[in-house]
């Protein structure tokens, strides 16, 4: 597995570092080729960081980040040359150095699709930010035309692409990838971490959003549906997250609503998520949202859009809304706040679904993709011949 960030800190860090940590406890021979070590994983069979002298990490900056990520990709590659595997697992970003030398090899490899298609979220971000007026907050989907070259290098290498939702495959079919190499898997959520109980009686309603405040993630219209709400009238909303400053500044109406409370960046999501009876996610682009897995395992209903990547159930396991349908988010919410034993049904199934949600579980769907790629390099292979 090729990491060219730290494995193991927050976002897709963490993504990552379960993905092999689930495989390693699997029983699975893992190798790990990561910029740097956040956090380690106990049992796999080798961990080399490739941003690190003896136990100084290296900042990409300090070298300049595609110059970074070029260099994480060559020593990546050296790894493969000198090691026995079956299949290796690419996160972005990458300029197909590793893609090409398993090429080379007749190894498969898998590229890791955290988000939509990149011309996809450019756009959906790019739109939105558009619409509300805002111009001074970069962030990780501002287009880049140089990562999106890098990307398509590695894109163009590889055997597959490792969509964790529907949403994900169905960005990448859109933009001409044949709908075969796109091998569907899911994320997940690791138990016993935090306080899960059966949502219900007649408190204040407390919603919680957990994430990056950003135009992307659709806090605004959270917010809005929020204020709109019966739930508004007496329940509490609490923001859970790092606020982009312009943003923020537009929000500063919403944010005012004596309901709201804004905590800010927090390492405690489970304790978050545990206080609340909802967790509102309104994003309009995403691969598959940890929180909505999370949510769940904490039997906190998750209301959500249908771009954010859930595996739910509406109407069973929690209550989707299409992006941007502030109403509807508003009248999820409305009902929720008056039909408690609506809320203690729908916390009760997701804490039972949980269990199908777990990163053991995600292992195997990840396993199966991999499976997948080795036949259908094998099959490539032999029309070759």
């Amino acid at each position: 597995m090729s990491f060219p960030h730290a494995l193991g800190a927050p976002g897709i860090g963490w993504t990552a570092w379960n993905q092999a940590d689930s495989l390693v406890r699997a029983g699975h021979e893992v190798h790990l080729v990561a910029a740097s070590f956040a956090r380690r994983v106990p049992g796999a069979a080798s961990a080399t960081a490739s941003l690190s002298a003896g136990r100084v990490r290296i900042p990409h900056r300090a070298i300049g980040r595609d110059r970074a990520f070029a260099w994480h990709d060559r020593v990546a590659a050296g790894v493969l040359a000198r090691t026995q595997v079956d299949v290796v697992h690419l996160w972005p970003l990458a300029p197909g150095i590793t893609a090409r030398a398993a090429r080379a090899r007749g190894i498969p490899a898998v590229r890791e699709a955290p988000n939509t298609h990149t011309r996809r979220a450019w756009r959906t971000v790019a739109d939105e930010i558009s619409r509300l007026g805002l111009t001074a907050d970069r962030t990780a989907h501002t287009e880049d035309p140089a990562h999106l070259a890098m990307e398509t290098a590695e894109w163009d290498a590889v055997t597959g692409i490792l969509a964790p939702s529907e949403p994900v495959a169905e960005s990448f079919i859109a933009e001409g990838f044949a709908p075969e190499r796109i091998l569907r898997h899911r994320y997940g959520h690791r138990p016993g971490t935090r306080l899960a109980r059966v949502r219900g009686g007649d408190r204040p309603l407390r919603v919680v959003y957990v994430g990056l405040a950003e135009p992307r993630k659709g806090l605004h219209h959270a917010l809005r549906a929020w204020a709109d709400s019966t739930a508004s009238e007496r329940g509490t909303f609490l923001v859970v997250g790092r606020m982009l400053p312009g943003y923020a500044d537009m929000l500063a109406p919403l944010l005012a609503h004596p309901g709201v409370e804004v905590v800010g960046f927090s390492d405690r999501v489970d304790a978050a998520l545990a206080s609340a009876d909802v967790m509102v996610l309104p994003t309009l682009e995403e691969g598959s949202a940890l929180v909505t897995y999370e949510a769940q395992a904490a039997g906190c209903v998750p209301l959500v859009s249908s771009a954010a990547g859930a595996v739910i159930d509406h109407g069973i396991h929690g209550l989707v809304h299409a992006p941007g349908d502030v109403a509807e988010l508003t009248r999820q919410l409305d009902r929720l706040d008056a039909d408690r034993e609506e809320l203690a049904r729908l916390s009760a199934a997701a804490l039972a679904h949980a269990p199908e949600l777990t990163w053991d579980a995600a292992a195997e769907a990840l396993v199966a993709a991999y499976r997948q790629a080795v036949e259908r390099t094998g099959a490539r292979d032999a029309a070759a011949v």
